[in-house]
């Protein structure tokens, strides 16, 4: 049903991407970046390209808060988890810190890396009651890509992205926990900093603008090619994002994002993990569909010493989210950044 979910919208993207030939390309008739809505939500990677010799860098902070249970699409409670676990998540806090370049070689292609530092904090309750917490802090792994300009003309712009992922981040965290005797142990899945496989990311935008406000489409897969080293790999995402920007003033636009995200379940399992001890360690409670919400600000510097740097604020909340198994669902995420071009 997943895959049938994905292809229809592949097929809607693609009708949405249908130009008329239009062969005047001056200046005034293109997309443009330059302006105060002429990016994504910052939550929304590779969203822009670059011309030939331009730079951008950019750094981001996310934080992730997920608290009370649910399973598939009803709340659920600790003592629903105690039914089969011995031990249930009470709530997660993940921070990460983004650092981005991007770097055009010609007008058609901008290449394009990612690195984050990855913070997780969870709370759990055994079934005795006691609650006690573990934490994880890392390098994760590191995102390289290139964006391929398909056109651009009649204010529309098209590009898309074929992205490796290289797996820099950690699979064997360990904490020790109160039933551990003292001895750190294998953290589960949630609480690793990386994903252990190479992936493939294939990504398709399509953005657009008149004169008072933009807007964009943009369909992304990440793939993961290979089991890790402890045989299992995480379940593929596939995001479909949507967005439109007004210009609030010549350097400020505000913006609203709709996204439907499938995330697959955990494909194997790590033989370090128990799954009968918490929920978290069990592959059949993860991945799950959702819709998100966001609205964003953006604030664009175009004059003076820091001319080119852009600040960009985002809150997503959750319209619906229907999860495999029983886990802990998502309450919002806060997305900051500041990013530099220079031409």
């Amino acid at each position: 049903m997943k895959h049938i979910i994905i292809a229809i919208l592949c097929i809607v993207t693609s009708l949405t991407f249908a130009q008329h030939d239009n062969h005047n390309t001056s200046n005034s008739n293109l997309w443009s970046s330059s302006r105060p809505d002429g990016h994504a939500p910052i939550a929304v990677m590779a969203d822009h390209t670059h011309h030939k010799g331009e730079f951008m860098f950019s750094y981001r902070y996310m934080t992730m808060d997920m608290r009370q249970l649910r399973q598939g699409t009803n709340d659920a409670t600790a003592a629903d988890a105690h039914a089969n676990y011995m031990v249930a998540p009470i709530d997660m806090i993940m921070n990460m810190h983004m650092l981005g370049a991007m770097y055009a070689p010609s007008d058609k292609i901008t290449l394009m890396a990612m690195a984050n530092y990855i913070e997780n904090d969870m709370n759990l309750q055994m079934r005795n009651g006691n609650v006690f917490s573990t934490n994880t802090s890392g390098l994760g792994d590191v995102m390289v890509s290139a964006l391929y300009s398909i056109f651009n003309k009649n204010r529309k712009a098209m590009h898309a992205q074929l992205g490796v992922n290289i797996p820099t981040g950690s699979i064997e965290e360990k904490n020790v926990l109160p039933v551990s005797m003292g001895n750190a142990v294998q953290l589960p899945y949630p609480m690793q900093i990386g994903t252990g496989s190479f992936g493939a990311k294939l990504g398709l935008t399509y953005l657009g603008q008149c004169d008072s406000f933009s807007w964009g489409h943009q369909l992304t897969g990440i793939v993961n090619i290979n089991d890790n080293d402890q045989d299992y790999k995480f379940g593929n995402r596939y995001s479909f994002n949507n967005w439109i920007a007004a210009k609030a003033g010549d350097n400020l636009s505000v913006s609203v994002r709709l996204q439907a995200l499938l995330v697959d379940e955990i494909d194997g399992a790590s033989p370090l993990l128990n799954p009968m001890m918490v929920t978290t360690a069990d592959t059949v409670n993860s991945g799950g569909t959702f819709i998100n919400s966001g609205f964003g600000l953006n604030y664009m510097i175009k004059n003076g010493v820091l001319k080119g740097i852009r600040l960009a604020s985002e809150i997503t909340t959750p319209l619906y989210q229907d999860l495999n198994g029983i886990q802990l669902k998502q309450n919002y995420n806060i997305t900051f950044g500041i990013q530099y071009a220079m031409h």
